[in-house]
């Protein structure tokens, strides 16, 4: 039995997503339990009815929860010069939305 599932766009990148699953994705504005709208809907699968946007859907909202704002692991950034004594570390921590998907749809 094939479940329902759909091809968002979130913050330029996309995901695959169904109800239930938990995203990690960058930064979205808004506080843990607000509840997020995601319009840029690509395409979607109900049990095995597959609907193509051209290039997105129209009408089809995939609505999902913010569980917690956080930050991610440091990323270190070095950059070298050969011959002339240069060096430099740059620290960053990218911040991070984690989303429960609540419905596609």
């Amino acid at each position: 039995m094939e479940h329902m599932f759909a091809v968002v766009t979130i913050s330029g990148k996309q995901y695959n997503v169904a109800p239930g699953d938990f995203l990690l994705v960058d930064k979205v504005a808004g506080e843990v339990g607000d509840t997020v709208k995601f319009d840029h809907v690509l395409l979607t699968n109900d049990k095995g009815v597959t609907a193509i946007g051209t290039p997105v859907l129209s009408g089809v909202v995939v609505k999902a929860k913010i569980v917690a704002q956080q930050k991610g692991e440091k990323l270190e950034v070095r950059r070298y010069k050969s011959k002339v004594r240069h060096r430099r570390k740059i620290g960053f921590r990218p911040l991070y939305t984690k989303l429960e998907i609540v419905s596609v749809g």
